[in-house]
């Protein structure tokens, strides 16, 4: 899994969520269940995840969406964790 985005934002996760069911690309919002254990704080961002192998094309539609800057860096660490 390649993580894409790691937010707080809900509104930016279900816009992220849209763009890539549209585009036909399975997702997963990781550590959702997380905020119930802060008390809702925001604290613990939710993480975006898609497949390894539709990593690019799914960078490309948030860029095109002009989110670009929500984008995680390629070879990030933590990823697939």
């Amino acid at each position: 899994m390649h993580d894409l985005i790691r937010t707080n934002d809900p509104v930016l996760i279900s816009f992220v969520e849209s763009l890539m069911r549209d585009a036909g690309i399975g997702c997963l919002v990781a550590d959702s269940g997380m905020s119930i254990l802060e008390g809702s704080v925001g604290i613990i961002p939710r993480r975006i995840l898609v497949d390894a192998e539709m990593a690019s094309q799914a960078r490309r539609i948030v860029i095109d969406a002009g989110l670009e800057n929500e984008l995680r860096p390629w070879g990030d660490r933590d990823e697939g964790r």
